[in-house]
């Protein structure tokens, strides 16, 4: 068994209604960007005649798909998103790729700003 990896990056702006009592609720609901690093896992084996889990071109349209549904957005409107967390563009993603990428395994939506990351591991996990 193999995972093969991919990332991509984007830059967003959202605001996001928090319940926590803190300093950062008042600048959480004022529109706000953060940089994102997208990591997508397919997990497979490869196929005999080709040697790959999956071709690598195709992985890489179907993840340009979803960065370009989410890169310099206003992600309050993004169709199908919910409220912007990290757990939620991890699950768009994953809606977004699972029908183009057999073997999906994980979506990870990291922020290397503040060292958070979200992995969504699919309905069946």
């Amino acid at each position: 068994m193999f995972e093969l990896s991919k990332q991509f990056r984007f830059e967003a702006a959202h605001t996001l209604h928090r319940a926590a009592e803190t300093r950062e609720v008042e600048s959480s609901r004022r529109i706000h960007g953060h940089s994102y690093r997208a990591e997508v896992t397919v997990r497979g084996r490869p196929d005999p005649a080709t040697g790959m889990i999956i071709d690598l071109t195709l992985f890489e349209r179907a993840m340009e798909t979803a960065r370009d549904g989410l890169d310099h957005r206003f992600l309050d409107e993004v169709p199908d998103l919910g409220p912007a967390t990290m757990e939620n563009l991890a699950l768009w993603i994953w809606r977004k790729l699972h029908p183009a990428c057999p073997g999906l395994a994980a979506v990870t939506v990291h922020r290397d700003s503040n060292g958070e990351k979200c992995t969504y591991f699919g309905e069946a996990a």
